[in-house]
């Protein structure tokens, strides 16, 4: 039988702020976590006809590997490339609440979704997780073709972690220009709260996840840093940010703050506060509100006229 490993956000946080007793390393701690967690997997629900091919590899490390979930009567599809949250550190590509609601709603719609997976802490590092990220997006878009799929109209999504990772990609295009991806259309950032690591890291009190995550070398904050890394050549966002929020930042301020930034480039940032939990942001994008409408809208004015054409595509091979 199939497992998945996940813990939710908040349980993450509660234990590494807390350690354990017989496992006192980050390293134990974060073994602990998984290994507690196990539990029978449960693949994401999907609508009738769609197709679902899990564990495409783009690396030789069994993180690296992502599932297409593909519409039943779509050819050029555009594709939502979704990157799971976990603190760096947790998480996986089928966590619940990551792909139902949002292949429930896109799907039908004539648009795929691929869902990654990718390397943890404390064996890889986010500027290494970013780097499989855009190692995953160049795989899926060397394949997208044979899946009846558009490799050009790929649209990245991640929430938490993954929303940072998905921003910092983002803001210079670089080192997914570097793993061979071709340049997606833009970015939807859920509840990121790592825009400006450095201001982060200097906060009085930082959750014990985030020194996990960046430790305490300032030039590796700014390299981690979307904020800092932004540059005229960043793609289009969209901050979707829990408007009550304020521990251990605010990320409505950060995501204006990185608004600000983006448009003295030049570059397309918007920001969508919403009266949500951090949870609940990524739980409930794709159920019926004015929250996926907005989110659907961002998105379709990425994708502009380029609608994909309906008819039964070949089956994948």
């Amino acid at each position: 039988m199939a497992i998945t490993c996940f813990l939710p956000a908040a349980l993450l946080l509660a234990s590494l702020l807390a350690g354990d007793a017989h496992a006192q390393t980050f390293r134990e701690r974060v073994a602990a976590s998984r290994a507690a967690s196990v539990l029978p997997g449960k693949p994401p629900l999907v609508p009738a006809g769609a197709r679902v091919m899990r564990d495409v590899s783009y690396g030789a490390d069994p993180r690296q590997r992502f599932d297409v979930y593909l519409p039943a009567v779509t050819n050029s599809a555009p594709v939502i490339f979704l990157v799971h949250g976990g603190g760096w550190a947790n998480g996986n590509k089928d966590n619940p609440g990551l792909v139902d609601d949002k292949a429930g709603y896109w799907l039908p719609k004539g648009t795929a979704l691929v869902s990654s997976n990718y390397r943890m802490l404390p064996d890889t590092t986010p500027a290494q997780q970013a780097q499989d990220v855009a190692r995953a997006v160049a795989k899926a878009q060397s394949l997208a073709a044979g899946w009846g799929a558009d490799p050009d109209r790929f649209v990245l999504m991640g929430h938490s972690a993954g929303g940072h990772l998905v921003a910092l990609l983002g803001a210079s295009a670089a080192q997914l220009t570097a793993a061979g991806a071709r340049r997606p259309l833009g970015v939807v950032s859920l509840d990121s709260g790592a825009l400006d690591v450095p201001a982060l890291m200097g906060m009085r009190r930082v959750p014990q996840l985030y020194h996990n995550a960046f430790g305490d070398d300032r030039d590796y904050w700014v390299a981690t840093s979307p904020q800092h890394q932004l540059r005229r050549t960043a793609l289009p966002m969209l901050m979707v940010c829990a408007s009550e929020r304020r521990f251990p930042t605010s990320p409505c301020d950060e995501g204006r703050k990185f608004q600000k930034a983006a448009a003295g480039l030049g570059v397309r940032v918007e920001v969508l506060p919403v009266a949500m939990s951090h949870a609940q942001i990524n739980r409930e994008l794709g159920q019926a509100s004015a929250y996926t409408e907005a989110v659907a809208k961002f998105i379709r004015g990425l994708l502009g006229s380029r609608l994909p054409t309906l008819h039964k595509p070949a089956q994948p091979r």
